[in-house]
């Protein structure tokens, strides 16, 4: 393999940062240095104040096929002796990093969505799927269990029975059935899926606070974990800091002037 190999690839197309998994000859199942070079993409695209989204999908007939066969067979062999102690200053588990990303991460699922590739799905903050999706965990087929925080994420986007079937079963679904239970957001053809995922981008970026959509998202899965009154307590000063913030004013004075406003973007650490 060089050193120089590409397996992402990304466009900057209007407000979005569209990368591509590169890998269609297996259907863009993960290695090492894909992991990697995904990873960097998604904080540069954090980092660049000319992106206000980010939409994930694969190129070819897959999204993601999870863990490609050469390195699920070496960590097989190799056991609990692949275990890699957690960075106290990380969310764990694989792909985690999407859900602090201070910017809307779409998942556009053009093909299979498997094993890893679920898992890639599920930490995306909105997934759209073409008719040609489908989706299905794996992991129980291998004699694996609900990785990477699925028995924690499953349930909270389609429900308790919906995640246990789907996380027991192994079974296949397709992008209807993956809509009717709420796994995925929207349904759309082929041909259609990441200018439909760029255009809802472009529309956040003209209409909607960058700085609004950062903290609304920490806050949503902040609150996941917490008590009532916690979660409260947490909007109510989260509130009173954006009464301070710039948007605001904008927000408040493109509205009366009838305007379209003019909010700025966010760029630097992707930390929220």
């Amino acid at each position: 393999m060089s050193p120089d190999a590409k397996f992402v690839d990304v466009e900057v197309r209007g407000a979005a940062a569209v990368i591509t998994l590169q890998r269609p000859d297996v259907l863009n199942a993960f290695h090492g240095p894909m992991l990697a070079q995904l990873e960097t993409a998604v904080h540069g695209a954090a980092a660049d104040p000319a992106v206000v989204g980010i939409v994930i999908t694969g190129a070819g007939r897959g999204f993601c096929a999870g863990l490609d066969a050469a390195a699920l067979a070496a960590t097989a062999d190799a056991g609990s002796g692949t275990r890699r102690e957690p960075d106290p200053d990380e969310l764990p588990g694989l792909f985690s990093y999407l859900v602090e990303v201070p910017k809307p991460v779409i998942a556009a699922v053009n093909g299979v969505a498997a094993g890893g590739g679920f898992v890639l799905v599920a930490k995306c903050d909105l997934r759209f799927a073409s008719t040609a999706a489908s989706f299905t965990t794996v992991f129980s087929k291998r004699g694996l269990i609900a990785e990477h925080g699925l028995s924690w994420l499953t349930p909270r986007q389609v429900g308790m029975g919906d995640a246990l079937d789907l996380l027991w079963s192994s079974r296949k679904i397709d992008a209807v059935e993956a809509h009717r239970i709420g796994l995925v957001q929207r349904v759309v053809e082929p041909d259609a899926l990441v200018a439909d995922a760029v255009a809802y981008v472009d529309d956040l970026a003209a209409n909607v606070s960058p700085n609004s959509l950062a903290v609304t998202k920490r806050l949503a899965y902040a609150h996941l974990g917490a008590g009532m009154r916690a979660a409260f307590t947490e909007a109510d000063v989260a509130t009173y800091e954006a009464l301070d913030h710039p948007d605001v004013k904008e927000g408040v004075q493109s509205f009366v002037e009838r305007r379209p406003p003019r909010f700025r973007r966010l760029g630097g650490p992707t930390t929220m």
